[in-house]
């Protein structure tokens, strides 16, 4: 329920508190005193859209901020949204507090402090208030419409959701379907890639064969001079006379007589003397095996340099790299893999769509059912509710239509109406007037109140083109309908006015050339409700005798 609305800078409205109670309320006002406008505000609580125009005029933002209790068919499902978004909610308490703040340049959303994006906000909204408008008895004409309000009726989101999963997931199906075949080679570019597969296999390059072979080359064609420069070190380290390993053992025995002599002067110099002999001999002889792997048979440098050309080859067509011939390799065994696999990839896309048709095609059904079973308690209960606001020899049924299975399952769905006895059930789009109109939304919303868990309605003009009798009708089932839940109406009727447990007054007023709009919660609803009965001594006679006729 909603307990406290305030408003600063909305349109007509710089500064407005507004406390609510449970029951019946409603608001009265001239027109274009901004009832609308209060109305307005809190559908944006509910997460209706913002948009910049509604900022009064000089004001840099405005501010909505509206005060709930949750009742304890909700609070689990809220609490549990909530949380799941890292939301503070007292389950003790139920108090949920909803800010919208609304700039040139953004808008922010907060519950309980925290803030959050706009889809939260709906969703929380929504389980909140439901409101209806003047408007909405337009889509009540649509059939798709109609069809949302059975589901909603019968409790069917479940079998829907299936039906949709069951939908999507065959569409999704197609969709891959559709790449599978524009992605599959035909038969010239299945034997283009098995050429080349072929061609590339047949030589099969093993990784970095080419740099390796490039190595082998270049050693190969400087074999002679890589043997004669080996043999030159090797001479000069250890095998001619005057080597460096002769050198070093001179420079070993003076070290030795130096330590001898000298101790201090050349400690472990002889050891370290010792250690370069070691190396020198070592490095000779590491020169030495290196002529091993020197090769000078002409025969396999040829082959070296054949093999190097066929790896080129690949690389100048399908390179440059050895890495992107490789590569080019496994397209083509993917393409010729999709190209061979093709029959069995078809055999498997057509099994997996007949068990997904099969289940859309069962869910549908399901759903089928499910909705001519509710919609007969949906229009014995609207019947009902016609004939308690005024509607006595209406008659109303509902034609199903079967189409293909889809997300909605696989009815369309028109109701039929007519408002008076003996005469043909037609489309509810092609008979009824709009005073029609909207007492029929009247009574199928009533119903659907009936069933759902929404503790607020707001009704905004849902009396409009009705009068009379009809009008005193209409009054008693909002009057009733509050006493299930919080319900506010805007109305332009003293009859409905009458009924209402508590009666707001909005009026317009100018100071120095601003025009504002103010929310009045009155004690004493005589004035206002004989205002709107035309004024005059007579019209204050006949709101009296309204208020005493609801007492």
């Amino acid at each position: 329920m909603l307990n406290y609305l305030t408003i600063a800078n909305f349109a007509l409205i710089e500064n407005a508190s507004v406390e609510f109670a449970d029951g019946f309320s409603v608001f009265t006002g001239e027109s274009g005193a901004g009832k609308s406008i209060m109305m307005a505000s809190i559908e944006l609580l509910a997460g209706g859209r913002a948009e910049k125009n509604i900022i009064r005029s000089g004001c840099k933002n405005c501010t909505i901020c509206g005060e709930f209790t949750v009742p304890e068919t909700l609070a689990e499902e809220i609490s549990q949204i909530l949380e799941n978004a890292g939301i503070e909610f007292s389950r003790d308490e139920k108090i949920l507090n909803i800010r919208r703040s609304i700039s040139a340049s953004a808008t922010r959303n907060f519950i309980n402090d925290t803030p959050v994006g706009a889809k939260l906000l709906a969703d929380v909204g929504s389980r909140l208030i439901d409101i209806h408008g003047a408007n909405e008895q337009i889509s009540l004409t649509v059939p798709a419409r109609q069809m949302e309000l059975l589901d909603s009726f019968g409790n069917l989101a479940g079998l829907k959701a299936e039906c949709a999963k069951n939908f999507y997931a065959l569409k999704a199906l197609e969709d891959e379907c559709a790449a599978f075949e524009a992605d599959l080679p035909d038969a010239a570019e299945a034997d283009r890639c098995s050429l080349i597969a072929e061609e590339i296999d047949h030589i099969d390059p093993a990784p970095d064969e080419d740099r390796i072979l490039a190595d082998k080359q270049r050693l190969g064609a400087n074999a002679r001079q890589v043997l004669e420069n080996i043999a030159q070190l090797t001479a000069m380290l250890t095998e001619s006379e005057n080597s460096v390993a002769d050198q070093l053992g001179s420079v070993y025995h003076l070290l030795s007589d130096l330590e001898k002599l000298a101790p201090s002067l050349a400690p472990e110099a002889a050891g370290e003397c010792a250690d370069l002999q070691n190396t020198v001999s070592e490095l000779s002889g590491k020169l030495a095996a290196l002529t091993d792997s020197v090769d000078l048979d002409p025969e396999s440098l040829c082959a070296i340099e054949a093999r190097l050309g066929e790896i080129h080859t690949l690389k100048r067509r399908y390179g440059p790299t050895l890495e992107q011939v490789f590569d080019t390799r496994e397209k083509v065994r993917e393409c010729l893999q999709k190209f061979t696999n093709a029959k069995n990839k078809r055999a498997e896309f057509a099994a997996r769509k007949k068990e997904l048709t099969a289940s859309l095609a069962d869910r549908a059904e399901k759903l089928s059912a499910a909705r001519k079973k509710s919609v007969q308690k949906f229009l014995t209960l609207a019947l009902e509710k016609l004939a308690a606001i005024g509607f006595n020899g209406a008659q109303m049924d509902a034609s199903f239509t079967e189409v293909p299975p889809g997300a909605n399952g696989k009815d369309r769905l028109e109701l039929l109406f007519n408002a008076n006895r003996g005469e043909e059930l037609r489309p509810l789009r092609k008979v009824a007037s709009s005073g029609e109109l909207s007492r029929v939304m009247l009574a199928l919303k009533t119903v659907l109140a009936d069933a759902d868990a929404v503790p607020t309605v707001i009704f905004d003009e849902i009396d409009m083109n009705i009068g009379g009798e009809t009008a005193n009708k209409v009054a008693e089932e909002l009057h009733n309908l509050g006493k299930q839940r919080q319900i506010l109406c805007i109305s332009h009727l003293a009859q409905v006015a009458s009924k209402a447990d508590r009666h707001y007054r909005v009026v317009k007023h100018s100071v120095n050339d601003r025009t504002f709009s103010e929310v009045q919660l009155l004690a004493d609803p005589v004035p206002e409700l004989a205002r709107m009965l035309g004024g005059g001594a007579s019209a204050l006679q006949h709101a009296a005798s309204l208020l005493d006729k609801k007492a």
